[in-house]
């Protein structure tokens, strides 16, 4: 069993340039348009009710927020120390068009420029999987990812699919992982990938050294 044992916020930043300097630390990006889940996601993967907080009005987060975790594989105690990074929500409606223009903007410098990524979480709506919106992010990352990076679908809310629903979508996304927070699905699955991918590419790391 894989779990985040330790979770605590750090700091929001406006942008790229105020990021924190982690040099030595993976980071796992989770991002979403407005209202998948993402905040929910973050406390359930991380077992803190409190760690992100689930905005009433979707869009409202436009910084980028970062948290430390600590993730262990309980079998064998391997601690990983990473950092959650929480990027603000895209595709929202309620704000000024150069606000939109900027904000965009941001997450684009982030998300190209960042070298210490190395795993990209796409959330995505159960109930709402072919967006447009949605594909031009898998695009975006496709393009703007490079061989050291990881891109993982997770489509959220499965809970609100029935049966029939559920095995048509991971019919046609195989290669993606099925969550409900609420439910406390594939919150496991979700954590156990993260970890075997940070293990993965900190070796490799070390054997370059």
């Amino acid at each position: 069993m894989v779990d985040v044992v330790e979770a605590k916020f750090i700091i929001s930043a406006p942008n790229i340039k105020m990021a924190p300097f982690s040099e030595y630390q993976d980071e796992v990006v989770f991002m979403a348009r407005s209202n998948v889940g993402k905040s929910s996601l973050l406390n359930a993967l991380t077992n803190h009710k409190g760690l992100a907080k689930v905005s009433s009005s979707p869009g409202k987060t436009r910084l980028i927020n970062y948290f430390d975790i600590t993730i262990m594989d309980r079998e064998d105690s391997t601690k990983l120390d990473a950092k959650f990074v929480d990027l603000p929500g895209f595709g929202y409606a309620k704000v000024s068009k150069s606000i939109k223009n900027d904000w965009e903007k941001n997450l684009t410098d982030y998300i190209a420029n960042r070298h210490n990524i190395k795993i990209f979480i796409h959330l995505i709506d159960s109930r709402h999987p072919h967006l447009d919106i949605d594909r031009s992010v898998s695009d975006f990352l496709l393009e703007n990812s490079n061989e050291t990076q990881f891109i993982l679908q997770v489509f959220t809310k499965i809970d609100k699919l029935n049966q029939k629903e559920q095995n048509k979508l991971r019919k046609e996304f195989p290669e993606a992982i099925m969550v409900s927070s609420s439910k406390k699905r594939g919150l496991q699955k979700v954590n156990k990938i993260i970890f075997d991918i940070l293990k993965k590419t900190t070796q490799e790391e070390i054997n370059e050294h």
